[in-house]
């Protein structure tokens, strides 16, 4: 009795660690967790847009769209190639500090003082140096600005142990009113908008302004990889991850690879500021960097924290940002349809990472496992 009492308090349903899955199931996994959502949105479209509604065969057109918001043109197609950089730089420059567990939300605000710095470079002494001299001394300025953005934090977690995620976010909008107040120092008339600036303009590489920054970061791409999997650095950094107390006991100095991997973090946050300061708008706002610094969060995460793998997280987010907005321009929908398509699209994918990593077990088929077991 007591035995068939105890069966019937056990859960319906247990939660469990999934043992290990093949990289190409995983992948394929998530593919198709992809397509599902684009089904999903395909119905919600058809529920909402009303040219669908009255023509049904329209449906392709929103899928077409997709497609169309970065492949139509050479234009969109370039477009789409540098906005996934400038989104690939950013989640590079946050993946140290993730390996090691330190949540850095504070890209943003790392990446916009970094174009704050190059601007100011730009802005005090453009015209007055060489030209080689000033894009060199505006990188300068932007890895200085980025790596100092990023040791704050990581000195005060490192000596009285602050909650890093808190600081990191707080610091965003430090950066954002130091953006403020420069325009309104730079632009003395009240419009605090800064006109672009004549100097500081990274050269065209084959006639293309944006072929620089992408092979740039590509080249970062792989130079972090090999660092972080086959470096001693990169080994620190992993046992830290995994055990403050393990790194501890074979002799890492926690404190020193927490100061140091924030000062790379927020170096390649500030090189990031560079190549949007000096080869993309040449001036700078508040929203310079667009909140890129947050989507790179989830990017990063979206690709286990592997450079490689964050090429085509990357590239999937701008993918859906760019079609989002075609669809938008195409069906002649409200603004607020398109974030919905891609959040619906990401809810899939992030729900799918779910299963990946556990399995459910229901409690009849539990019990049975169990008694197998036990023969």
């Amino acid at each position: 009795m007591s035995q068939h009492h105890a069966e019937n308090r056990e859960p319906l349903i247990h939660l469990s660690k999934r043992p290990g899955i093949s990289l190409y199931k995983a992948w394929g996994i998530r593919l198709a967790a992809i397509l599902l959502g684009l089904a999903v949105c395909g119905l919600v479209a058809f529920a909402l847009i009303e040219k669908i509604q009255e023509k049904p065969e329209r449906i392709w057109d929103f899928y077409n769209a997709f497609i169309k918001g970065s492949f139509s043109t050479p234009r969109k197609l370039w477009k789409f190639l540098r906005s996934t950089a400038v989104l690939l730089g950013i989640a590079l420059a946050l993946t140290p500090a993730f390996r090691m567990r330190f949540w850095n939300t504070g890209a943003e605000g790392q990446t916009l003082v970094g174009v704050l710095g190059a601007i100011a470079v730009d802005f005090y002494l453009g015209g007055k140096i060489p030209e080689p001299v000033l894009l060199i001394l505006m990188l300068l300025a932007a890895l200085l600005s980025g790596a100092v953005w990023g040791v704050i934090p990581a000195l005060c977690k490192a000596k009285w142990n602050t909650n890093e995620t808190l600081f990191t976010l707080m610091m965003n909008y430090v950066a954002t009113f130091l953006v403020s107040y420069f325009l309104v120092v730079w632009v003395p008339n009240g419009s605090s908008s800064l006109p672009k600036m004549k100097f500081g303009k990274l050269p065209a590489l084959f006639g293309n302004d944006y072929l620089f920054i992408i092979l740039l970061i590509l080249a970062l791409t792989a130079v972090l990889y090999i660092y972080l999997n086959y470096s001693k650095h990169g080994y620190e950094i992993n046992v830290v991850g995994e055990s403050v107390r393990t790194a501890q006991y074979v002799g890492i100095n926690v404190r020193k690879v927490i100061i140091r991997t924030m000062i790379l973090s927020g170096m390649l946050c500030g090189l990031v500021g560079y190549l949007i300061a000096a080869g993309l708008d040449q001036t700078v706002t508040t929203n310079s960097v667009g909140g890129q610094g947050f989507t790179a969060i989830m990017v990063s995460w979206l690709g286990k924290f592997n450079p490689l793998f964050m090429i085509l997280t990357s590239a999937l987010i701008q993918f859906l940002n760019q079609g989002a907005a075609q669809i938008s321009q195409d069906l002649n929908v409200s603004g607020a349809l398109p974030a919905v398509i891609t959040g619906i699209i990401l809810f899939f994918i992030i729900g799918c990472e779910f299963f990946l990593n556990y399995e459910l077990h229901f409690r009849g088929r539990h019990a049975k496992v169990k008694k197998e077991g036990v023969k």
